[in-house]
């Protein structure tokens, strides 16, 4: 059990060993957001007033009792890759399965991407106020009702692997070439 669990850790972090290039990141990246707005019309609303925008195209989750996830992505402001940043997390508990997913973090304020600069590395779950964003509350979400640090939507999912989460995952700025 032991060896396949640590077999599912190492297929995701390949992930990020992949070491894609600065261009294909931010390429997927955008790619990934622009389908996302098109989807949900709440996410386009927030990328409007948001001062930073991490997208997360890939994330691979797997794993069984023990998991981890893995990818990288491209920050935006005003349309611009300004940063590419990698999303690693492990997890212990009833689980087993692989899983693909994206996810985009939208930045609503100054200060949350001051943190994520002088963070060395955020921890999603500390720091600024997150808000993941379900299909309810992006049906009733408007620019007055935005009053948190940072909101997360998470998109296509796919895979054998019940639930998907970020929290506890840990963002660190890289330097691809």
């Amino acid at each position: 059990m032991l060896a396949i669990a640590w077999a599912a850790i190492m297929l995701a972090a390949g992930v990020s060993a992949a070491h894609a290039s600065a261009a294909g990141i931010s390429s997927s990246a955008r790619a990934a957001l622009n389908k996302l707005y098109a989807a949900n019309p709440a996410a386009k609303t927030l990328g409007g007033k948001a001062k930073g925008i991490l997208v997360f195209p890939s994330i691979l989750k797997a794993g069984f009792m023990v998991g981890a996830q893995a990818g990288e992505g491209a920050m935006f402001k005003s349309g611009k890759t300004v940063g590419y940043y990698r999303s690693l997390a492990a997890s212990y508990g009833f689980q087993a399965g692989v899983q693909k997913f994206g996810y985009a973090l939208f930045f609503m304020n100054d200060s949350a991407l001051k943190y994520l600069d002088k963070s060395g590395g955020w921890e999603l779950g500390s720091g600024p106020s997150l808000v993941v964003v379900d299909q309810g509350m992006a049906k009733s979400m408007t620019t007055t009702t935005v009053t948190q640090d940072v909101y997360a939507f998470i998109f296509d999912q796919k895979g054998l692997m019940a639930g998907v989460g970020i929290q506890g995952s840990k963002i660190t700025r890289i330097h691809p070439k």
